[in-house]
C-alpha cells in the first residue's frame, strides 16, 4: 500500500489476520492522510513501526510481520531514491524533521484507515538508518505524544533537534533499548555513546528517579558480530533473531536465547566494543582525539578562542572549532597524535 501525505508517497505494509484489518486495506491501495485522530483504543490491537536501515532491505524482508503480544507488525519505506530514513547520508541526516513529521502523520492519518488500531499502543523499532531517525528526530519529538517503547538496533544518533518540553520526563516511562554489537561499524560506534549519554542526560535534568530509569533506558553490546549481525551469523538473520524477540526486550526479561540477557541499564553499563571504546560512556579514543562531532573547551590560558583542529584520520571533522571555557583543559594541554592532529 502506499500513503500519501502532503505530497510525498511513502510505501507502507501491515500485518494481521481479516479480523484486525479495516476494508481499505488492499493491496496497492493508495491511501490519502486524512485529519481523522488515530483508533479508537478499544477496537484493536497496537503496532510495532519498523523503519530499515539505509537501502531498504528490511522493508523488503519484513522481519516484525505478524502479531507479537498484540502488536502488528508495520514496515514504512523512506521516501526517497536512496531509500534512506532521514535522508542525507552518514549522520548527516538532512530530511529528519520532515521524516519525523510524515512518520507521525502515517501513524495518526493514515493507519487507523488501514488498521483496526489501537493508538494507546504505538511502539518502534529501528534498524542501522532507522535507528539514526528514531534516536535522533523522531523520539526527542515525539516520544512525550506516543509514550511506549522502541528498540533501536545497530544505529542512534544524540538528538539533532530540540526535544519536546517533557522529553527527558517521558524517559521514566518510556522503555528504550539500544542494541549493538561489539564489532560494530567505527562512526557508530562514536554516536550510539553519545546518543545513550545524551538521553541518560535528559532524564537526569528531568530528575527521573534513578531506579525507574534504570528498568527503562539499557544497552547491550554482547553480540560478538558486526554491523547488526546479532546472531553472529549473517545480517538478516541477525536482525531477525531480535526483532523475533522484540515483545521479550520491551516487555520481559529481555532473555534472547543466542545472546543473553541484554537489559542492562544504560546508566551501569561498562561493556566496551572490541575496539576498546565504551558502549554507554563517551571518552578519548585510542588515537588521543575525541569523538566526532565532540566540543572541545580550552582553558582560560590554554588555546585562543576560535583555533582550528584539522584531522588527517577523520577523528575531528574538518574545521572543528575549540571553544574556551576555564578550567575545563589543563593550562598549555599537550594533544597526542600528530597523524591526528596537523
Amino acid at each position: 500500500m502506499t500513503a500519501e501525505i502532503g505530497g510525498f508517497a511513502i510505501q507502507f505494509k501491515v500485518s494481521g489476520d481479516a479480523s484486525d484489518l479495516q476494508p481499505a486495506a488492499k493491496n496497492g491501495a493508495v491511501i490519502r492522510a486524512t485529519e481523522t485522530t488515530a483508533g479508537d483504543a478499544a477496537a484493536g490491537k497496537g503496532i510495532n513501526l519498523l523503519l530499515h536501515g539505509d537501502g531498504g532491505q528490511s522493508f523488503f524482508d519484513f522481519p516484525n510481520k505478524g502479531d507479537q503480544v498484540g502488536l502488528l507488525g508495520v514496515v514504512a519505506l523512506a521516501p526517497n531514491d536512496k531509500m534512506f530514513w532521514g535522508g542525507g547520508g552518514g549522520n548527516q541526516r538532512t530530511d529528519g524533521v520532515l521524516h519525523s513529521k510524515l512518520l507521525d502523520a502515517l501513524i495518526t492519518n493514515v493507519l487507523p484507515q488501514v488498521i483496526k488500531m489501537d493508538s494507546s499502543k504505538v511502539f518502534f523499532m529501528g534498524i542501522s538508518g532507522g535507528s539514526f531517525l528514531l534516536a535522533g528526530f523522531f523520539l526527542p519529538a515525539f516520544a512525550e505524544k506516543y509514550q511506549s517503547g522502541a528498540i533501536l538496533g545497530c544505529g542512534a544518533l544524540p538528538p539533532q533537534v530540540q526535544p519536546s518540553a517533557n522529553f527527558g520526563k517521558t524517559l521514566e516511562t518510556m522503555r528504550i533499548h539500544f542494541q549493538t554489537s561489539a564489532q560494530e561499524q567505527d562512526g557508530i560506534q562514536v554516536t550510539i555513546p553519545q546518543a545513550i549519554v545524551s538521553y541518560l542526560k535528559a532524564a537526569t535534568d528531568a530528575q527521573v528517579d534513578k531506579k525507574a530509569l534504570a528498568k527503562k533506558l539499557t544497552a547491550d553490546a554482547t553480540p560478538k558480530g558486526t554491523h547488526c549481525v546479532f546472531d553472529g551469523k549473517q545480517f538478516v538473520s541477525g536482525i531477525q533473531l531480535l526483532t523475533d524477540n522484540y515483545s521479550r526486550v520491551i516487555f520481559g526479561d529481555g532473555d534472547i536465547k543466542g545472546i543473553g540477557k541484554v537489559s542492562t541499564s544504560a546508566a551501569d553499563n561498562n561493556q566496551k566494543f572490541a575496539s576498546g571504546v565504551p558502549v554507554a560512556k563517551l571518552r578519548n579514543n585510542a588515537a588521543g582525539g575525541v569523538p566526532q562531532g565532540s566540543q572541545l573547551r580550552t582553558a582560560a590560558k590554554g588555546f585562543p578562542q576560535g583555533t582550528q583542529l584539522r584531522s588527517a584520520a577523520g577523528v575531528f571533522p574538518q574545521g572543528t572549532q575549540l571553544r574556551s571555557a576555564a578550567g575545563v583543559f589543563p593550562q598549555s594541554p599537550q594533544l597526542r597524535n600528530a597523524a591526528v592532529f596537523k
